[in-house]
């Protein structure tokens, strides 16, 4: 409670500087991308009537672009509109910008990836990624099943640096069988090696898959703020296009992630066709696109 009245003063401070700023500054459009950090600019935008547009990366929209939306100029999102209760006349589904290094692999390149990194080429490989910060029950559901993964594919484990040094010790690296890494500078090249992907549910994650075409498994993240990794999840778990599993789930049942793995190396047919779906959700011109819709805001 103590948190909240503290957090309405510093909303109400970043109101008058905001009003301030963009006083001096008079910009013609205003663009932001949720986080209460946007809410004090996009309301002083709003009182100098000066046009907003909002992007909602996320397919449950956080509190500050549910206020800022009713006096947005346009809506930006990075899931299909049917995910969103923003007023369709106004909503565009441009998706996320990414790096263009995420793109679709033929055999050939994926076996010199593979090669790159030191792994068997005539194996499949699967990397698994919590984020930037790692997953800890993530990382443990994954080495409690290294064994029996091992049997059948190499493993790249990209644990985080505060569990990476725990593991170290008992999950030495062997290179072509299993790697485990604290983070990666060349995450691009990783993924595109990849046969299948463990990961978290981050919208920016999960579109950065999609535009590699990776047959993908999501472990959302319950516990992070209004479930919004739940709903990213979701919309690509309805589509059929990547498997989703229940963390709590998962750790007490560790044969739901080996079945997960067994499923896609066990139909090679399905396997494709869901990968290929998953692709049609990229958006390679995202941020052209998401330009333009800025541009046409200022048009108008």
């Amino acid at each position: 409670m103590g948190k909240n009245i503290v957090d309405f003063f510093k909303v109400v401070g970043g109101f008058f500087q905001s009003l301030y700023k963009l006083v001096v500054w008079r910009p013609d459009i205003v663009f932001t991308k949720g986080g209460y950090v946007c809410l004090p600019v996009g309301i002083a935008a709003h009182v100098l009537r000066i046009p907003l547009v909002i992007h909602d990366s996320d397919a449950h929209p956080g509190l500050t672009n549910r206020i800022l939306s009713q006096w947005a100029t346009a809506i930006a999102t990075g899931a299909p509109l049917e995910y969103y209760q923003y007023p369709k006349e106004k909503s565009h589904y441009v998706g996320i910008p990414i790096n263009d290094a995420f793109h679709p692999y033929t055999a050939d390149e994926q076996r010199k990836a593979k090669e790159e990194w030191g792994v068997d080429p005539d194996k499949p490989l699967l990397v698994v990624t919590g984020g930037g910060l790692g997953a800890y029950r993530l990382n443990n559901a994954v080495v409690s099943v290294l064994p029996k993964l091992k049997e059948k594919l190499s493993v790249v484990l990209v644990a985080g640096a505060s569990h990476y040094e725990s593991l170290r010790k008992e999950f030495p690296s062997d290179t072509k069988n299993f790697q485990l890494h604290a983070f990666i500078n060349n995450m691009p090249r990783l993924l595109g090696a990849a046969d299948i992907v463990i990961t978290r549910a981050g919208a920016t994650t999960i579109l950065e898959l999609a535009a590699l075409a990776k047959p993908t498994i999501l472990v959302p993240n319950a516990a992070l703020t209004g479930g919004h990794q739940l709903k990213n999840a979701a919309v690509y778990g309805d589509a059929q296009v990547a498997l989703v599993l229940d963390e709590d789930e998962m750790i007490e049942d560790t044969s739901l992630l080996l079945n997960a793995v067994q499923f896609y190396l066990s139909d090679a047919k399905t396997t494709r066709a869901m990968a290929k779906r998953f692709g049609k959700f990229a958006k390679p011109h995202a941020a052209a696109d998401m330009a333009k819709l800025i541009l046409s805001t200022y048009s108008k």
